[in-house]
């Protein structure tokens, strides 16, 4: 059974999500301040992180920063009141996978940990398979309709990133801290000539990578 780790100050919110996502089938181990949340992420084997921001003894950006710090994989899904474009960034920067405004559709919020989970598999397994695209980060390789085309490990790994993680929009500081490993004053040069690359490389119909002006790419899925 999944386990679903849900860190919510506010007691009536945090009842409905419980109540709803263990009628679905979910094991929800449930926390009201980041302090304790990170003690449950520490002692269980979580599957999937939901964390509410504004909350007492550690806010929610700490404590998504902590467990990815910890375990790099595990997806994490910020739900907040916070809605400038500025506390998103904030929050995919700190580490998340995905950020909800509240108010929240419960059938909504389902179908995002659903999505999380698939991720998350992909992950694991190391390959994506598309339409026409094998993508296959273990053996380096990357297949449009059968032909090879030649990509480096950074180029493979950006895209990797990107198609893991359709529609959402991945800052170029994000991707160069993932990719790269390390912060850098030329990162905007860096992913700017990675994503033209592959643009120019991987000639394929299953998706396009955007630029989002002012914050950096996504890959949407045609």
């Amino acid at each position: 059974m999944t386990k679903i780790l849900l860190c919510e100050d506010d007691a009536h919110i945090r009842k409905l999500i419980v109540t709803y996502l263990s009628s679905q089938g979910f094991n929800v181990l449930e926390s009201d301040n980041g302090m304790s949340a990170w003690s449950i992420f520490q002692s269980e084997k979580i599957d999937v992180v939901i964390t509410d921001l504004m909350m007492p003894k550690m806010d929610g950006f700490s404590l998504t920063q902590k467990i990815r710090s910890s375990q790099k994989d595990v997806p994490i899904l910020i739900l907040s009141a916070l809605e400038s474009m500025e506390d998103k960034e904030k929050g995919f920067i700190s580490g998340t996978d995905d950020y909800m405004v509240k108010p929240i559709d419960l059938k909504e919020l389902l179908m995002r940990i659903k999505a999380l989970i698939r991720r998350y598999k992909i992950i694991m397994e190391d390959k994506i398979v598309l339409k026409s695209l094998l993508l296959d980060q273990a053996n380096n390789l990357c297949l449009v309709s059968g032909i090879s085309i030649e990509l480096t490990k950074k180029e493979l790994k950006l895209l990797f990133k990107l198609l893991s993680y359709p529609n959402i929009i991945f800052t170029r500081e994000q991707l160069m801290n993932d990719i790269w490993g390390y912060d850098s004053q030329s990162y905007d040069r860096t992913v700017d000539t990675h994503i033209k690359r592959l643009r120019d490389l991987v000639n394929c119909d299953d998706f396009e990578i955007i630029t989002v002006r002012g914050l950096g790419y996504k890959a949407v899925l045609k």
